[in-house]
């Protein structure tokens, strides 16, 4: 099979394969004040990401709790903890599908177009990390108002 062929193959497997696994992921091994998933000092509570112009684009991208029915949909709907813990899995799985990518590597060697695979794949997972890590510190506030709301 032609290199390009097998990372497509290789790609798409993972794609795939991400959704069922990210769904097994115990969401008990999440909590956002932890690290990795806690907000970094640099990153200013989310607000580092305006200059990349996060609002321009970040509802561009697809989402894929509008496509599967048993996933949290991302809307304000939902409980803010329960959207804090899952942008949490979110960014989990587009590391993993990230380091994955990776592999691209072993199963095509010429140098130019396997680093092309490997930028294309890292920018577009990056861009949802990003996204998770925007949006986690304002969820975590709403969270936090909808706990102390006298009910």
């Amino acid at each position: 099979m032609h290199g390009f062929w097998r990372c497509a193959l290789y790609l798409a497997v993972l794609g795939v394969a991400a959704h069922p696994l990210g769904q097994a992921l115990p969401r008990k091994w999440f909590c956002a004040e932890k690290a990795p998933w806690r907000s970094a000092p640099w990153e200013k509570g989310g607000r580092i990401y305006l200059k990349l112009g996060i609002r321009k684009w970040k509802d561009h991208l697809p989402d894929m709790s509008r496509l599967m029915p048993d996933m949290v949909r991302k809307d304000l709907g939902s409980d803010p903890a329960v959207l804090v813990q899952e942008t949490c899995v979110a960014e989990c799985v587009h590391w993993a599908l990230t380091l994955l990518s990776a592999g691209i590597f072993f199963l095509w060697r010429s140098g130019w177009a396997a680093l092309l695979w490997l930028v294309y794949n890292v920018l577009g997972n990056v861009s949802f990390i990003v996204i998770q890590r925007y949006n986690r510190p304002r969820l975590q506030k709403l969270a936090e108002k909808t706990r102390r709301k006298p009910v």
